[in-house]
């Protein structure tokens, strides 16, 4: 089996988030099974155009608006092509491969409109309406799944849920701090609301630690400070496992998330989240078990259930619970998820 994985970011993409770390970890384990995997993404300055990663194939051409035609001529040569639509516009590989797969992380129609000004975020969303002329769709979530028909009216039937994993060799308990400590960690974008965080720590009187690069970067390191948190910028994967392990309580403010990487890499540390009841968090996160949700926005309710938790000691139970909720999911089984239906469409 020939693939071909169109994503704008590679692993090694300064930038490389969430949407890349499914991919890596898919592609990583395909090759394993003998599928011959390339992946295509835009060039980035001090990267080769070509090298190899875990025996996949990195191809970097382009840039992030070169990159849709690149993945059109590319897609022609690949028996079957996954794009991976992780901002909104599609590649439309499925003009020229009867196989191609959107891969969608999350949907967009309504968080465009906090990152881009009124003309760009409408023309982002009438294009990423197109996903529905892919024959065969991958969602991440069961949440995203409902987006994608109800918002960009894709029929149910073109769709499959694919639950991502996490890595249970790297993100896993350790030793937590002698104070209360809240963790904020992400891409500082205003859809995210990393400053929600810093009013939530505000309130409790806690330690609050932030963790992420993003064009708010500078706002939030001077509101971090302000309250005498520990504000740490972009961190290696090492240091954030730590940071994980040691928190007490990691907070999620984000107004979307087709699927929490944070809340699931947190709570295999043993680390419990509470989040905003915002996109797929209903759906990762089980109240009492491995955290807890509050409406979106509500600053004082998440702040009023961080000291009860932690007040109360159940947080320490919560640490246990979060941790075994985590082992339901693992990238051998969303891999082998992926491997079957791959294989499916291949031999259609």
């Amino acid at each position: 089996m020939d693939l071909l994985i169109v994503n704008h970011r590679d692993p090694k993409h300064p930038k490389a988030g969430g949407a890349e770390e499914v991919l890596y970890q898919v592609g990583r384990r395909l090759v394993k099974k003998g599928v011959k995997v390339t992946w295509l993404s835009e060039g980035v300055k001090g990267l080769e155009r070509e090298e190899e990663i875990k025996g996949i194939r990195i191809k970097r051409r382009g840039n992030s608006l070169t990159l849709h035609l690149y993945s059109i001529k590319e897609a022609m040569n690949h028996e079957i092509v996954v794009d991976s639509i992780a901002h909104a516009v599609p590649f439309y590989s499925f003009l020229v491969n009867e196989k191609a797969i959107a891969l969608v992380h999350h949907v967009h129609q309504e968080v465009v409109y906090y990152e881009l000004s009124k003309f760009k975020a409408w023309t982002v969303s009438m294009l990423e309406r197109d996903i529905r002329k892919y024959d065969r769709v991958i969602a991440v979530s069961n949440t995203t799944k409902r987006d994608l028909s109800e918002k960009l009216g894709v029929d149910p039937e073109k769709i499959t849920t694919i639950l991502n994993g996490v890595d249970h060799q790297k993100f896993r308990p350790g030793k937590k701090s002698e104070e209360p400590t809240l963790l904020w960690i992400g891409r500082m974008k205003k859809y995210k609301n990393p400053l929600d965080a810093v009013e939530v720590a505000k309130r409790t009187g806690m330690k609050l630690v932030v963790a992420g690069g993003g064009e708010l970067e500078r706002e939030v390191k001077r509101k971090v400070e302000e309250i005498g948190g520990v504000f740490l910028g972009k961190v290696s994967e090492e240091e954030k496992v730590k940071l994980y392990q040691s928190a007490w309580i990691t907070l999620v403010t984000s107004f979307i998330e087709g699927w929490s990487m944070v809340a699931v890499e947190s709570n295999a540390c043993g680390t419990p989240v509470i989040a905003y009841k915002r996109g797929s968090l209903p759906e990762v996160v089980k109240e009492g078990v491995n955290g807890y949700l509050v409406e979106y926005k509500d600053v004082e309710g998440m702040a009023k259930r961080v000291k009860e938790v932690v007040e109360s000691g159940e947080v320490r139970e919560l640490w246990r619970s979060s941790y075994e909720e985590s082992l339901n999911y693992d990238w051998d089984k969303t891999s082998e998820a992926y491997y079957s239906f791959l294989r499916k469409v291949y031999e259609e």
